[in-house]
């Protein structure tokens, strides 16, 4: 019986070749994309879903919100670990760590005065403790968790940092060996752990002994401050079973209020979250130590591209096995005379769909290693397509041959298996075919269809407009020819890099250069709480920081709106403010602020001048206060602005060889790094680029496997009207008016579904819109750009096929039988 009906499949493919390929081409398609995209949407979502209570780890974050400006950050004040571990119940573990944000140099030093092998840029540092190892599990190759981390200066390497850096010895005789860091710290090897293999977002390498910092020459000058914040200082918990994360809230409260009476910014509002561990992959707020943040609307977008695309092909599939029903009819009139029951028939069609999808199944292999090449800027390093080692992608290969198979084929099975004998062998089927429920069926789905593939130009054009708008917006200050990089800030000899800034000034090809700990757009924040007395009102809020010198504002053109700009020093001792922060303490206008004193970390400092707002990150974000001051022990970052391009157009290229020159004459044991600052801005909006690419493909997708169904269609009509063709040629009418007579209903269809999809890409494309505080307006042309595009195409298809049908030669149009 099997045999039989694949025999009667394969002979029915090879009968109908066009349509055949038509399906086998829209299901590989459709399945290919939904198979991607799983291997992306799995591997996100697996990300840190080993360690021991996962559903119990949060991260203690900080939310402020002042005046309606609301801040994120994933630190905390460095006090408050203490606090915690000593005073809150309800807590099995309690990981304070810091990370060592810079690069940094890695010496081993060698035996018999043989010179150190030296390691530079080595990074994915940390200082924590034994509680670190409590919440991210690792296998312990030598020492553990409750030694190793003991005491100052001890360190613990995993597996691959270990093999790096001692080649030749093993891991028993690893411990115990030195090392200098930025050779100013000597370090002894307490413990080797292993790699983690399975997706993580805790990259670190190298583990230091919090206590290492607890040393007078390494504390940072925040560690007693309950007012200062870095994002390097930062704690992960895990809650006691049956602790509640409301229980933890309440514990919050009161907490500056105890301990913060002899500290600066003691009652300052209690901002405390806790952030769920499975959130950190996700959230773009609060980060994810530097590695790459996945989108969960987008991954759920993708979701939905899969799942449109797959019924896009299914709905391919049943029109055009409804569409040619009645060529079977004949066929099936006959089975049934001959004894056949509907089930037989329904499993006969439902065979042949299963054939089909699996031709379709085994071609999307092939497709998706060019799929995921097509796409290797989108796809994590961590993503592998590997069958023989992922089960799951089997499990959901399997899950997608079958539910396509019935998706595709269970309502065609129902239609042809539903015919009477006595109709079908009278010939009743064919001539009430217009009338019936499958051909209205039919036109329902190819408005779907449409409806789909619109919605996806519109989006498409809609992502490509924001994100133009996000690179060309004006954002407050000169982005365009300026380089930067950073400087050792742990440098035993501090002052080369005011040596190194004299020596550029000699470069005829930079226009200006500037000191600073950050460059004005950046995602690194720093932050202090500013407090601002009006009578007996006090006005306190949290404050983006930069410090830079007296050429930073001037380098980057900001526009000084009143006062004067920084003076020269090297300690803080004047304060320019943004608008924003000049609007919150109550002026409304900048000339009110300046001669004002506003107190940070227990001094006050006068308001020299106001500046126009600039964005400080991307236009995700509102623009936040902010103050620029002067502190040279904060800045180690290098602003560099060009000269114009020459008419040669290697002004920029002889400046920067320049600039390396001059770099390794001062830093000759450094390698020389820089980024563009527009560069540098452009890779906030990568997700959106990436969203904007994808959908492109996506649109080309849709209108592809639509226009695969229309042309499906187009074929079928003409070949039904083969005679009706040639009658009307016969009796004067041109191939203009056959043209007209069969593209009209198809497109009825086309602005029928883009009537449908104008208010569902409206409502999309405003929910979109809302993840920028700055975006682009939603035009009116957007909507009627994606509509013509798709009128185009359709048109393009209609004409080239029917126009073929209005040529032929009537004479053989009316001898067809």
């Amino acid at each position: 019986m099997l045999k039989n009906y694949f025999n009667i499949a394969f002979r029915n493919f090879l009968r109908n070749k066009i349509f055949s390929v038509i399906n086998i081409l829209g299901l590989s398609i459709g399945i290919s994309a939904s198979l991607v995209i799983y291997l992306l949407v799995a591997y996100d979502f697996s990300f840190d879903k080993f360690e021991k209570g996962s559903d119990r780890i949060y991260r203690v974050v900080e939310k402020f919100d002042f005046g309606g400006q609301v801040f994120h950050q994933p630190s905390i004040s460095t006090p408050l670990a203490k606090v915690i571990r000593n005073d809150f119940t309800g807590l099995s573990i309690v990981a304070p760590f810091r990370l060592w944000e810079e690069d940094v140099k890695v010496a081993i030093p060698g035996k018999n005065n043989v010179e150190p092998i030296v390691f530079k840029k080595q990074n994915h540092m940390v200082f924590t403790d034994e509680n670190y190892f409590s919440i991210i599990q690792y296998d312990w190759l030598s020492g553990s968790a409750k030694t190793s981390l003991q005491q100052p200066y001890q360190i613990v390497l995993t597996e691959s940092t270990a093999r790096l850096y001692f080649p030749k010895l093993s891991y028993a005789e690893i411990p115990g060996s030195k090392i200098y860091l930025n050779d100013t710290i000597t370090v002894t090897v307490s413990g080797i752990v292993k790699d983690i293999t399975r997706n993580t977002d805790f990259i670190f390498k190298t583990f230091i002994s919090r206590a290492t910092l607890e040393t007078a020459r390494l504390k940072p000058i925040d560690w007693d401050q309950w007012n200062a914040t870095v994002d390097a200082s930062q704690l992960f918990i895990r809650l006691s079973p049956g602790t509640t994360v409301a229980k933890i809230q309440n514990q919050f409260k009161g907490v500056l209020k105890k301990y913060g009476e002899s500290k600066p910014g003691d009652n300052r509002p209690l901002p405390y979250l806790l952030q769920p561990l499975n959130d950190l992959h996700f959230n773009t707020d609060y980060g994810n130590f530097g590695q790459r943040i996945a989108h969960k609307p987008t991954l759920y977008g993708l979701l939905t591209i899969a799942a449109f695309l797959l019924i896009l092909a299914c709905i391919n599939f049943v029109n055009l096995t409804t569409a040619q029903a009645s060529q079977r009819a004949k066929e099936i009139g006959i089975r049934k005379t001959m004894g056949s029951s509907k089930i037989q028939l329904v499993f006969q069609f439902l065979n042949e769909t299963f054939l089909l999808t699996l031709l379709a199944t085994l071609l999307s292999l092939m497709l998706v290693p060019l799929l995921l090449k097509i796409f290797a800027d989108f796809i994590p390093d961590g993503l592998h397509y590997d069958l023989i080692h992922r089960p799951d992608m089997i499990v959901f290969m399997s899950i997608l041959l079958v539910g396509v198979s019935l998706l595709s084929g269970f309502y065609p099975a129902i239609v042809l298996s539903g015919y009477k004998p006595i109709q079908v062998l009278k010939n009743e089927v064919h001539s009430n075919l217009r009338m019936t429920r499958s051909a209205w069926f039919r036109k329902t789905l190819t408005v779907g269809q449409f409806v789909i593939a619109q919605i996806f130009i519109i989006a498409t054009i809609l992502v490509s407009k924001q994100v133009k708008y996000s690179l060309n917006t004006d954002l407050g200050f000169k982005k365009n020819a300026i380089i930067f990089f950073d400087l050792n800030s742990s440098d035993t000899v501090p002052n080369r890099r005011f040596l190194l800034m004299n020596n550029l000034r000699a470069i005829p090809e930079i226009s200006a250069i500037s000191l600073s700990n950050d460059i004005p757009s950046s995602n690194d924040t720093y932050m202090l709480t500013g407090h601002y007395l009006e009578g007996n009102d006090e006005i306190k809020t949290p404050l983006q920081v930069k410090f830079a010198d007296t050429n930073y504002i001037r380098l980057y053109h900001m526009n000084l709106l009143a006062g004067n700009n920084l003076p020269y020093s090297d300690t803080m001792n004047n304060l320019v403010i943004n608008e924003t922060y000049a609007h919150i303490l109550g002026f409304t206008n900048a000339e009110q602020a300046v001669g004002k004193y506003i107190e940070l970390q227990n001094k006050s400092y006068p308001v020299a001048g106001v500046v126009q707002d600039f964005h400080q990150k991307s236009l995700h974000e509102t623009i936040k206060p902010l103050l620029i001051t002067s502190d040279a022990s904060h800045e180690f970052t290098m602003n560099i602005a060009l000269q114009k391009q020459n008419i040669e157009g290697d002004t920029w290229k002889t400046a920067i060889a320049k600039i390396q020159k001059k770099f390794k004459e001062v830093y000759p044991e450094n390698d020389f790094n820089y980024n563009f600052l527009d560069d540098s801005i452009a890779k906030y909006y990568e997700a959106e680029q990436n969203i904007s690419r994808l959908l492109m493909w996506a649109s080309g997708l849709a209108i592809f496997i639509s226009c695969l169904g229309l042309l499906g269609l187009v074929i079928y009509i003409t070949n039904q009207k083969t005679k009706e063709i040639g009658i009307r040629k016969v009796l004067g009418s041109t191939v203009t008016q056959i043209v007209s007579l069969l593209s009209k209903d198809f497109l009825k269809l086309i602005i029928i579904a883009f009537i449908i999809a104008i208010p569902i890409a409206w409502y999309g494309a405003n929910k979109w819109l809302e993840n920028f505080a700055y975006k682009t307006t939603l035009s009116w042309w957007i909507f009627l750009a994606g509509g013509m595009i798709m009128l185009l195409i359709a048109l393009i298809i209609l004409g080239i096929r029917t126009f073929r049908a209005a040529n032929a030669n009537p004479v053989k149009s009316l001898r067809t039988e």
